[in-house]
C-alpha cells in the first residue's frame, strides 16, 4: 500500500469525523439554546401537563417555542370605574350557541321565554333593574375593592331528579305500549332521556369563561400583578370547574400563576358558607319545603289546560300535572345540553309565565323570607363579608354560623389584603345569603293560587345559571349628594357636599344596581342606590342576632302553613313539633328536588 493512498484514507476519515463533530456540536448548541429560551417560560408550565422533554416539539404548547411578541397593555381595563355609556342601549349583540327561536302560542310581544325559567335560565343581565338608574362614577371617585359571589354555570339535572325519573318512565311506557303518542307529542315515539348528571354543560363552561372576561374588563385594574389571589369555591365538580373557567376568562390559560383556588369540602358534616344548607338540618326537612308545597298548589292551577291537552295525545296513558311540570322543566335542561329541545313550544306563553312563578314560590318558601331557615343558611357568608369589610379575620365562636372556622381564622386561607375577592356558590345558597343580608326588597309574600303582580322576587333575575353578585367599595373625596346631577355641564360642587373623604358600598345583582336604601332605610333613598360604609357596617352588625342560626337550623318548631313565616326565621321562638308534613302528593309535583336545585339533596 503506497504512502499517498494511506494519506488520502487518513485525510478522508479525519474530514468525516470533523463533519460529524460539527453536526453534533451544532445540535448540542441548538439544544442548549432551546433550553435557555424555555427557562424564561418555566414558571408558566402547568404541573398538570407533561414536561417538554416527553413531548415532541411539534406537539408542545408549554413552554412556548417561537412565541413571537408577547407584550400586553400597560394598564388593565377598569370599565366599572371608567365606563360612561348608558346601560341597556345595544349596538351589538353577539351570537349565541343555543336555538331559542321558537314560535310560542300566545307570545304576542315576542318575549323571550328563556328568560322566564328561573334558576334554569341561561345567564342574562337583569333586563329591568331593581328600581334605580345606573350611574357612572362621579369625578375623582375610586373603586378600591370588588367582592364577587358567583353561581356556577348551566349544568345537567341531578342524577335522580324527577326529570330523570320522568324520562325513564316515558321510555318504559312507550316501549310497553301503555302510551301511544300523537300530535305534538309524537316525537316521544323515538325520544330517549340522554342527559348527564350534575356537571357543567358546554353552555355552562362558556357562561363562566365569558363572566371572567367581563369581570376582567370591569375590574382588571384592581388586580395587583405582584400578588397571587386566593379564590374560594367548593369541592363539587361543577363548582370547581366553574371557578377554573372563570379564572381562565379573567387571567388566561396561565391563571394558576395568578390565583390559588381554595376548595372547601361540600358534604354533610362539614361547615361551608358556600353550601350552608349542609350545616342547617331544618333546611333539609319538611320545615323548609313550604315553597315546594306552594308550588304544588300553583302547578295544579296553571298547568290544568296543558295536562288536558297532553292527556288527549297520550293514548291510554293518564298524563298528570306532575308529568306536565317535568316536561316543562326538560325544556331548559335539554336546551343548554343540546342546543334545542322539542319540549319548549308545547307550552303557551301564559304557561311559561306560570312556570316562572312556580320557581319564585319555591325559592321564596324554601330559601328566602318565607322560609324559617332562609337567614340561617346564608348568615355564614354575611359574617365573612362583614369581617372582610372591617379588615379582620372571622372571630365568632364555634357554632355561631356555618362557616369553616379553621379556614376563616387563618390569613393564608382568609386573606384581608386583596382588592379582588371571588367566591363561588349555589343558587339557593346565594338566595339565602341575600335573605340573611336582610334584603327586604325581596321579601314579597307570594300567593300560591295566582301570580302576585308587581313582585320584586323574580328568580331568573337574581340567580340564573352563572348569576353574580358584586359589592364594590368606593371612595369619594367628599360626601356624595343623594341626588345625582342630570346636567352634562355639572361641576364638582354639583356632585359633592362639603366634608371629608367618604366610603360607600355599591351592590349589583346581574349587572344591575340594588338600591340599598330600599332594604336599609338608614342608607337613605339615593339616586345611585349606594350606602355609606359606616351605615352599612352598622346594619350588618345586627344581622347575626336576627338570623337566630342555632334555633332556625336545629330547633324544634312548627311552621303552621304558607305565609306564616315572613322574615326568614321561625315565626315563634318556641314551638311544638306538630309533625307537619308536605301537602298531599308532595314532591311528586314534578319539582326537580325537595330541597335545592343545586345542592343535590333530597331529590325525588
Amino acid at each position: 500500500m503506497s504512502e499517498s493512498y494511506k494519506f488520502n484514507v487518513t485525510r478522508t476519515v479525519l474530514l468525516t469525523c470533523l463533519v460529524f463533530t460539527s453536526i453534533i456540536g451544532a445540535m448540542l448548541f441548538f439544544l442548549c439554546l432551546m433550553t435557555a429560551v424555555g427557562l424564561g417560560d418555566a414558571a408558566a408550565l402547568d404541573h398538570r401537563q407533561a414536561s417538554s422533554s416527553s413531548v415532541p416539539d411539534y406537539f408542545q404548547t408549554t413552554p412556548e417555542i417561537y412565541a413571537g411578541p408577547t407584550k400586553t397593555a400597560e394598564i388593565a381595563p377598569f370599565l366599572a370605574q371608567t365606563n360612561s355609556a348608558p346601560f341597556g342601549t345595544a349596538s351589538f349583540a353577539p351570537n349565541a350557541p343555543l336555538e331559542t327561536g321558537y314560535a310560542i302560542p300566545g307570545n304576542t310581544n315576542n318575549s323571550n321565554i328563556f328568560e322566564m325559567m328561573g334558576q334554569l335560565s341561561s345567564y342574562f343581565p337583569n333586563p329591568v333593574g331593581f328600581g334605580v338608574d345606573e350611574y357612572h362614577l362621579p369625578p375623582n371617585a375610586n373603586i378600591t375593592t370588588a367582592n364577587l359571589l358567583h353561581r356556577h354555570g348551566a349544568r345537567y339535572p341531578t342524577g335522580d331528579s324527577s326529570v330523570s325519573s320522568f324520562g325513564s318512565k316515558v321510555e318504559n311506557i312507550t316501549r310497553d305500549g301503555t302510551a301511544t303518542w300523537t300530535g305534538g307529542l309524537s316525537f316521544l315515539n323515538t325520544w330517549k332521556y340522554t342527559l348527564g348528571a350534575e356537571i357543567l354543560v358546554a353552555r355552562g363552561r362558556q357562561e363562566l369563561f365569558d363572566s371572567g372576561v367581563l369581570f376582567y374588563y370591569n375590574y382588571g385594574h384592581l388586580y395587583n400583578t405582584s400578588t397571587k389571589l386566593i379564590s374560594r369555591t367548593t369541592t363539587q365538580d361543577r363548582m370547581l370547574k366553574s371557578a377554573e373557567y372563570f379564572m381562565a376568562g379573567f387571567f388566561g390559560l396561565e391563571w394558576t400563576q395568578n390565583v390559588t383556588l381554595e376548595t372547601i369540602i361540600e358534604q354533610s358534616g362539614f361547615n361551608n358558607s358556600l353550601a350552608g344548607y349542609y350545616q342547617c338540618n331544618n333546611s333539609n326537612n319538611y320545615r323548609s319545603t313550604g315553597g315546594n308545597n306552594a308550588s304544588v298548589v300553583w302547578e295544579n292551577v296553571y298547568l290544568a289546560n296543558a295536562t288536558t291537552r297532553f292527556r288527549a295525545l297520550s293514548g291510554d296513558y293518564n298524563w298528570t300535572v306532575a308529568d306536565s311540570y317535568n316536561a316543562q322543566t326538560l325544556c331548559p335542561y335539554e336546551t343548554v345540553a343540546y342546543g334545542y329541545s322539542n319540549w319548549c313550544n308545547l307550552f303557551t306563553y301564559e304557561e311559561w309565565q306560570g312556570f316562572e312563578y312556580s320557581i319564585d314560590l319555591q325559592f321564596q318558601g324554601n330559601d328566602g323570607f318565607l322560609s324559617p331557615t332562609g337567614r340561617g343558611v346564608g348568615i355564614g357568608y354575611v359574617e365573612e363579608l362583614y369581617a372582610r369589610l372591617q379588615g379582620h379575620l372571622y372571630n365568632l365562636a364555634p357554632g355561631a354560623t356555618n362557616v369553616n372556622r379553621t379556614l376563616d381564622t387563618m390569613d393564608a386561607t382568609f386573606p384581608l389584603n386583596q382588592s379582588l375577592y371571588m367566591d363561588f356558590s349555589h343558587d339557593t345558597n346565594i338566595y339565602s345569603i341575600l335573605t340573611a343580608f336582610g334584603m327586604t326588597q325581596f321579601s314579597d309574600q307570594l300567593a300560591n293560587d295566582t301570580i302576585t303582580p308587581n313582585r320584586n322576587v323574580t328568580v331568573s333575575h337574581i340567580t340564573p345559571f352563572g348569576a353574580r353578585v358584586v359589592w364594590e367599595q368606593i371612595t369619594t373625596p367628599q360626601p356624595l349628594k343623594a341626588q345625582r346631577p342630570r346636567s352634562t355641564n355639572a361641576t364638582i360642587s354639583d356632585f359633592y357636599d362639603q366634608g371629608n373623604v367618604t366610603h360607600y358600598i355599591h351592590m349589583t345583582i346581574g349587572q344591575r344596581t340594588v338600591p340599598l336604601g330600599y332594604s336599609y332605610p338608614e342608607c337613605g333613598m339615593r339616586d345611585d342606590g349606594w350606602c355609606e360604609m359606616s351605615t352599612y357596617l352598622n346594619h350588618l352588625g345586627g344581622l347575626l342576632e336576627q338570623a337566630r342560626y342555632d334555633y332556625s337550623c336545629f330547633g324544634n318548631y312548627s311552621t303552621n302553613g304558607w305565609l306564616n313565616v315572613t322574615d326568614g326565621v321561625p315565626a315563634t321562638k318556641r314551638g311544638l313539633d306538630l309533625g307537619l308534613k308536605p301537602l298531599g302528593g308532595g314532591m311528586g309535583s314534578g319539582l326537580e328536588m325537595k330541597r335545592s336545585s343545586d345542592s343535590g339533596m333530597y331529590q325525588i
